[in-house]
């Protein structure tokens, strides 16, 4: 009797352990609306996002010329929320000499100068599309920004050689093509300051090369973390002190 009364109990409980499982693995896993109720994100806008409140004219004007690109009629090279997170990024490090390789349309370029603005900083962008800088340039002054920012026009694989000699850099921000990830790291993380970041674009999985990620990953000098996964990702690297 009191062998089936504790089969029944180790039974009972092992059912119970298992659905609770179960019910943990469903949370993880169900999309809901881009937020599951364990806190994890799988995309989508979480309901906690509100546009950005600007603090004064410039803000409200940059603010505003992002708003028009992200209706459609510009392309952007990074989403919305990832732009607010550059930004935040090089204001709270308070990257004073930022250089971005791939202007695009400049909306990248735009969020990377706003944070730049607040510690007395610049952005030297590289690009090597004549239209693609034609529109940035425009774009910079449409979002008051223009003051901010240095267009370098060529092959960047050419042109970062201009930052030597120049000072150290306090943020870089990758966003050309992937396989070029690897030469521009080589190129500028002698010239990156201690503490510095070097931030890449677009890795979520496949993974852009890997040869990039195992130069970030594995270098006992720097430390990386991958954010924004829920969208196209961005490595976010430190040069240790």
């Amino acid at each position: 009797m009191l062998r089936n009364v504790m089969i029944v109990l180790w039974v009972t409980a092992t059912l119970l352990v298992a659905g609770g499982f179960a019910e943990l693995a469903k949370a993880r896993k169900s999309p809901g609306d881009g937020s599951d109720r364990m806190g994890f994100n799988y995309g989508g806008k979480p309901k906690v996002d509100a546009p950005p409140v600007p603090k004064d004219d410039k803000e409200k004007q940059a603010l505003a010329a992002l708003a028009e690109m992200a209706k459609g009629k510009w392309y952007l090279n990074i989403t919305t929320r990832e732009g607010r997170v550059l930004r935040q990024l090089v204001e709270t490090t308070g990257a004073k000499r930022i250089v971005e390789i791939g202007t695009s349309s400049g909306y990248s370029t735009i969020w990377l100068a706003m944070g730049a603005r607040a510690v007395g900083g610049k952005v030297f962008t590289h690009e090597i599309d004549p239209e693609k800088i034609k529109i940035a340039r425009a774009n910079f002054k449409k979002a008051g920004v223009d003051d901010l920012i240095t267009i370098i026009k060529g092959d960047a694989h050419e042109t970062v050689k201009q930052h030597k000699d120049k000072g150290q850099i306090d943020a870089v921000f990758l966003d050309a093509e992937k396989k070029g990830y690897v030469d521009y790291l080589a190129q500028l993380l002698p010239l990156v300051r201690p503490g510095g970041l070097i931030l890449g674009h677009d890795m979520h999985p496949p993974m852009p090369d890997p040869r990039y990620i195992e130069a970030i990953t594995k270098n006992p000098d720097l430390d990386t973390s991958f954010i924004m996964m829920e969208s196209f990702g961005i490595s976010m690297t430190v040069k240790k002190r």
